[in-house]
């Protein structure tokens, strides 16, 4: 998921709170039951790769994401096109002299350890002591030159992953080349409300009904923070419950996640902790970040594991708070809750067969739409052009929603499918199974080569965003607010929000 930021460095908070899930005990629910998905079940669908780094040790961890950098090679013209379609900063060319060049030198260390190994069989029979002497005196020089060349080519190596790294993930022949203006809508939905009265925008209406103080969280903690009060409170219990409840239903496993995880993880999953304009906060003194969102944590998971094939798809509904630098413009496009730097947020993920995640994206912002429109409310679904994808994005949809107080579409989710990009780093794979017809024969030798999976991820609610859409558009004449429908159970049966007796 993506609200378009940007970042400076942090200096860590002495505590995260995480919130729990709560339901009013004044009016429960009417809910079907729930059958939890076997993700995480006691019989694992995994084996990991324990860490062999100590909790306590500092360190930035070393890792290689598994590039097939033979593909890129190959289909090199079709890498360059989409290097330039995504306005990417990859540097193709050098990428592919790195290869050749690491190639050849990979070919001469394989031809001196094989000269080697002649020298070192000769040097088992009887010879004479000077013939003796001259194998010992070409071992010696094959040794130091076989030093040599595999310095260059860890050297050569380590430059190549690094290179390679910036290179974006393909892209779905159907996504729009160019800027974000030439996102194509792909679905309007609702239609705006008419109001007979002058409206307020989320700020005025969240310091006239006492919800909101931006004042107090400045000076607290800085700008674009601030306190949610009263029915606020209750409103992003209500938003994180419901949703939560709502994404079980479609057989995902909730999870909340650590908020503080290493920086290497923040990279497999294709950002960039410490880059020049990273919209993420790095603790100074470690090798740790807070999360921008969860699909960072929940992409992690699997980490280093070959899952089952009958394990797949795995799907993860995750609730944690969400910090970002957001190094925005000042303006209406940052005001109030629209742009902040810590944010409550339900986060959807999917772990699947690579023939699978097309369709897995289509369920996402199907769901997406479903929860948005139970709310009531107007918005728009856009397949997001190249420029706007992200690096490990194959497609994204965006969902802008109506927000009358600032007279404009706002973003409020996306949905992207990440196909192996993020798997190749995090190495995450599965091993199929193979069927009786085309493998009769069992055992380990006949084991089938274990293959990435795909991994999408999509916002189902984003809380300051959706709660500028709420208070906005269910704004009344009289100043009050009225809690749509379907949040009701999850806030004691609360319907209406009105102005306080002063």
């Amino acid at each position: 998921m993506g609200f378009r930021c940007s970042s400076p460095i942090f200096r860590p908070f002495s505590k995260t709170l995480t919130l729990g899930l709560l339901l009013s005990p004044h009016k429960q629910p009417s809910l079907l039951p729930i059958r939890l998905p076997r993700a995480l079940s006691a019989a694992p669908a995994f084996q990991p790769t324990p860490s062999p780094i100590p909790d306590d040790t500092v360190v930035k961890p070393q890792w290689k994401a598994a590039i097939d950098f033979k593909w890129i090679r190959d289909n090199k013209a079709a890498v360059a096109v989409n290097v330039k379609n995504r306005n990417s900063n990859a540097n193709l060319e050098l990428v592919l002299d790195l290869y050749e060049r690491m190639l050849n030198v990979q070919k001469e260390v394989e031809r001196i350890r094989a000269e080697r190994n002649v020298v070192a069989n000769k040097m088992k029979g009887k010879l004479e002591p000077s013939e003796r002497q001259k194998l010992i005196e070409e071992g010696k020089n094959l040794k130091e030159g076989l030093v040599t060349l595999e310095e260059d080519l860890l050297k050569l190596t380590e430059e190549l992953q690094q290179e390679a790294q910036r290179i974006p993930n393909m892209t779905h022949p159907e996504v729009p080349v160019g800027g974000e203006d030439c996102s194509a809508l792909r679905k309007m939905i609702g239609s705006p409300r008419g109001f007979g009265f002058p409206i307020k925008d989320h700020v005025q209406l969240g310091k006239d009904l006492d919800l909101i103080e931006f004042d107090a969280a400045a000076g607290v903690s800085g700008s674009k923070f601030y306190y949610l009060k009263n029915e606020a409170v209750l409103l992003e219990m209500a938003l994180i419950n419901w949703t939560i409840m709502e994404v079980m239903r479609r057989g995902f496993t909730p999870l909340i996640t650590p908020e503080i995880v290493r920086s290497s993880v923040v990279e497999k999953c294709g950002f960039q902790p410490r880059g020049e304009n990273t919209q993420v906060y790095s603790i100074e003194g470690s090798d740790q970040c807070l999360i921008g969102t969860a699909e960072i944590p929940v992409g992690g998971i699997h980490m280093d594991s070959i899952l089952t094939e009958s394990a797949l798809p795995l799907k993860y509904v995750a609730y944690s708070h969400c910090f970002r630098t957001e190094a925005g413009a000042a303006g209406t496009a940052t005001r109030g809750l629209y742009r902040v730097h810590q944010f409550s947020k339900v986060e959807m993920f999917i772990l699947c067969r690579p023939e699978e995640s097309d369709s897995y994206h289509e369920e996402l912002i199907g769901i997406e739409e479903d929860l948005f429109s139970s709310l009531g409310f107007h918005f728009k679904t856009l397949d997001m052009a190249s420029v706007d994808l992200g690096a490990p994005a194959y497609r994204k949809f965006d969902v802008e929603a109506w927000m009358p107080g600032l007279g404009r579409f706002g973003e409020i989710s996306s949905a992207s499918n990440c196909t192996d990009y993020q798997s190749r780093r995090l190495g995450i794979r599965y091993r199929p199974e193979a069927s009786s017809s085309t493998n009769p024969q069992k055992g380990k030798g006949n084991l089938a080569p274990p293959q990435f999976v795909h991994t999408l991820n999509a916002t189902a609610c984003a809380v300051p965003r959706m709660m500028i859409c709420l208070l906005e558009n269910y704004q009344q004449e009289d100043g009050s607010v009225i809690v749509p429908e379907p949040l009701r159970p999850f806030t004691g049966g609360l319907e209406v929000i009105t102005p306080k007796s002063r």
